[in-house]
């Protein structure tokens, strides 16, 4: 009898162990994910705006906005969208329309943005999503939610320096980089979650990233987020493994370790060219005098209403980008976003908008030097 009970008990503890093994797997995994967008769509494309040059408000169509509405037009499940900047009719129109055919929809901002009440275009854009039941979020602190993004249906990511105004989309240099992914979008969704459904915000989030390097295509894709990830040491990190070429975008640049990673790598005879936005770079707390200072070719940007990316392109084979600004501020205090990403063809795209911004400081540094500055806010 009882050798009958041990290969009774024997079998039934086995049981026991294994389902406890699921459990603990299961909750130590990555989320499930949905299947991969089909198509012919590039898993990963890179998308600027064209400022016009005056202004010219009857020519504002064709950009990045109407990109992003055809977008949120597919989305048949999920809408997650957190940005910092927001008065575009269309986009709000859009997230209205996807929550009327039953996509879930869910939005986090900036508290500042959303009480916003000096600009009329602002709160047309907030009560179109309110009235179609849309919830949404903002951080309630002095420091702001600095995202750019939207996931759609938990396989596609938009993200770049691009906030969702007429402003960004018409007038100043920006980025907006799709990446269709479930593993990319994956990592945008913890993110979000802290901020909607956690009511985290900054330095209260936690590195929660689940798949922080992931192959999309032949692409590598490294995922950041600020505070939590450290995001200026890991961009310090890359920035001095350059061997050849170091290009950067800049609108704000006051970061002492980066700039201390980039002159390190001018010294040891690594070509470096970059472009900051004007205002505010001849500040004491800007990095343009002291890599001016140290030979740099570092120019200040042509556009007169601003020059909005925060990008680097290193070896002509990596990408750094996202709402990341080159600051403390965005390191230690902000909710942001950068991506890592070593792919020839992108990096080849963020090298010609390079060149195009760069064409253009040089223009408005030979017309300084004449005594000709435009400068439009």
């Amino acid at each position: 009898m009882r050798r009958l009970r041990r290969r009774a008990v024997a079998p039934f503890l086995g049981v026991l162990f294994l389902a406890a093994l699921a459990v603990v797997l299961l909750w130590r995994s990555p989320p499930s994910l949905p299947a991969p967008l089909a198509g012919s769509e590039p898993l990963i494309a890179a998308y600027f705006t064209q400022p016009l040059i005056p202004d010219q408000p009857d020519r504002h169509r064709g950009g990045l906005d109407e990109r992003l509405v055809a977008l949120i037009d597919q989305a048949q499940q999920t809408l997650e969208v957190a940005v910092y900047d927001f008065d575009l009719q269309n986009v709000a129109e859009a997230m209205a329309r996807a929550a009327r055919r039953g996509v879930r929809v869910r939005m986090v901002t900036d508290t500042d943005t959303r009480e916003n009440q000096a600009q009329p275009a602002v709160q047309r854009a907030f009560r179109l999503v309110e009235a179609a039941g849309i919830p949404i979020i903002d951080d309630r602190r002095p420091a702001i939610m600095h995202h750019k993004f939207a996931i759609i249906d938990g396989r596609l990511v938009l993200t770049g320096s691009w906030n969702f105004t007429e402003g960004d989309t018409y007038r100043l240099n920006n980025n907006a980089v799709v990446l269709r992914s479930p593993e990319v979008a994956a990592n945008f969704q913890r993110e979000f979650e802290q901020l909607f459904s956690e009511r985290r915000f900054g330095r209260a989030k936690r590195p929660v990233t689940p798949y922080p390097r992931v192959t999309v295509g032949t692409a590598v894709v490294e995922t950041l987020f600020a505070p939590q990830d450290r995001v200026a040491q890991r961009l310090s990190e890359r920035i001095r493994a350059a061997r050849t070429t170091i290009r950067f975008l800049a609108f704000s640049f006051t970061h002492d370790g980066l700039g201390s990673a980039v002159l390190e790598r001018h010294r040891a005879g690594v070509r470096v060219e970059g472009v900051i936005e004007r205002v505010g770079a001849e500040t004491p707390f800007s990095e343009y005098r002291r890599l001016k200072a140290a030979g740099v070719a570092v120019y200040l940007d042509g556009n007169p209403y601003a020059m909005h990316h925060k990008v680097f392109i290193l070896d002509d084979r990596v990408v750094a980008f996202g709402s990341f600004n080159f600051s403390r501020n965005a390191d230690e205090e902000n909710d942001e976003n950068l991506l890592i990403v070593e792919d020839t063809d992108l990096a080849r795209a963020f090298t010609e908008e390079f060149a195009r911004v760069l064409a253009l400081a040089r223009q408005a540094e030979q017309r300084a030097a004449g005594g000709l500055v435009l400068r439009a806010r």
